[in-house]
């Protein structure tokens, strides 16, 4: 007798099958990309330099390098938004007006907090596996719409069971620090080519150290401890402390999942826009309070 043929996959198993190959392309598109984009800017600014040799007008000269910075500008906010992750760290980092052209900072400020969101049910899932329990064993309500996304985790206004008082839930993006490494080691390729062809800078040793901290920030019970001991240091320090750092629940934190008490504020870049909505005296006493 001949052998039977072999079942036809089944639909959930298809669907395995496509999810697999598609995570283990991921990395591999993302340095593609990442390539691609970085040539671009880089290849911009070499044309740039053998145009802007011709001019002999200070002034001119000036005017000429600030266009071409808003270009790479453009070009590294969609490089940056476009795959996130490590990405959005690299934007906070170099966007600042001791590191960057201000063109560049006026651009890539904007970036904070705007990775996007991972879905409702996939963090539903992270919580559900890191706590060891349902999610209605454990919060009386929590809102599935994040109050804001970052490069490596999203953060939920939730309320525990038998709490009268809301909590902050962070969790992390799942896979988020395979890809980040990923972006870490082509990052690192190309600050190697760039101080052995055009800066006369260790850029490369910057990049193994922003490696090793980030490393850090993917352990939640590493940032707990550190804000436990931050807010003991400040309470035991002042009368009244100038700065409040949220309170961590110890026995709701993992090394994905962090819940700490939820303290309502303004993001400290909307500063200038929220004392003007409110009336406040921008030359008063309380202005001056809040910028220091």
């Amino acid at each position: 007798m001949l052998p039977l043929p072999p079942p036809p996959p089944t639909p959930d198993l298809k669907k395995h099958i496509h999810n697999r190959i598609s995570n283990s392309l991921i990395p591999w598109q993302r340095s593609f990309d990442f390539w691609l984009r970085t040539a671009r800017i880089y290849a911009g600014y070499k044309v740039f330099q053998v145009r802007v040799s011709f001019v002999k007008d200070v002034h001119l000269q000036e005017a000429m390098w600030e266009r071409q910075h808003q270009l790479a500008a453009d070009n590294i906010y969609s490089l940056c938004s476009d795959l996130g992750g490590f990405f959005l760290k690299v934007a906070q980092i170099i966007g600042k007006p001791d590191l960057a052209p201000t063109a560049w900072v006026r651009r890539l400020v904007t970036l904070c907090d705007q990775a996007p969101a991972t879905p409702f049910p996939t963090v539903r899932l992270v919580l559900e596996n890191e706590l060891g329990l349902g999610l209605d064993d454990v919060f009386d309500r929590f809102d599935p719409q994040p109050l804001g996304s970052a490069s490596i985790a999203q953060v939920h206004r939730a309320r525990l069971k038998g709490h009268n008082t809301d909590v902050v839930v962070k969790v992390q993006h799942p896979g988020v620090e395979k890809l980040m490494m990923t972006d870490i080691r082509n990052l690192q390729a190309f600050a190697y080519y760039m101080q052995k062809t055009d800066i006369k800078f260790d850029l490369y040793s910057i990049t193994k150290e922003m490696e090793k901290q980030i490393g850090y920030e993917f352990d939640f019970t590493r940032e707990a401890d550190a804000m436990h001991r931050i807010r003991c240091f400040l309470y035991a320090n002042n009368k009244k402390s100038p700065v409040l750092v949220p309170r961590v629940l110890k026995d709701i934190v993992t090394r994905r999942v962090l819940v700490m008490e939820y303290i309502d504020g303004v993001p400290i870049l909307n500063l200038g826009e929220e004392i003007a909505k409110r009336g406040i005296n921008p030359g008063g006493k309380i202005a001056a309070a809040a910028k220091q």
